[in-house]
């Protein structure tokens, strides 16, 4: 894949790994860029190349255009073969509805890219009904600007 213990293959063959930052860090190379899910002044940043989004757990983010653009950013530096991870607190909720935005982006359509998420990368991904509304309200963003 790209050497990043854990990833994933998006629908595209985009591999991105998601993960908790309560569980440890996997062995293998650090990733290249960090997708870090959580609040400014809680959740500090690692020692690698990383992007926030205020992101407050169980909830959607603060910043929807700024939000969108963070993810696009992540999962075009993914196409492009660096490692890149996506991260929150316990790597489910909003990790898991960046990791469905990327599949919308990687061409999975918007309303069956929460049950992908579940499918391939963990069954209680997307937590909350408001994470689900929002990737397809991520979808909707994307659509209305090309």
């Amino acid at each position: 894949m790209n050497g990043l213990a854990g990833a994933i293959l998006l629908p595209d063959g985009t591999p991105i790994r998601g993960r908790g930052r309560r569980e440890p860090l996997p062995g293998g190379p650090l990733p290249e860029l960090g997708l870090f899910l959580g609040r400014p002044g809680r959740d500090p940043l690692p020692d690698w190349p990383a992007e926030r989004i205020d992101w407050p757990d169980f909830r959607v983010p603060r910043d929807t255009p700024a939000a969108v653009t963070a993810i696009e950013t992540a999962y075009a530096a993914a196409r492009d073969g660096r490692r890149v991870e996506v991260t929150c607190g316990g790597g489910n909720g909003r990790t898991g509805t960046a990791i469905a935005c990327m599949a919308v982006l990687a061409g999975h359509p918007a309303e069956d890219a929460v049950a992908w998420t579940r499918a391939v990368y963990r069954p209680h991904a997307v937590e909350t009904v408001f994470q689900r509304r929002w990737v397809l309200k991520f979808a909707a963003h994307v659509d209305g600007r090309s």
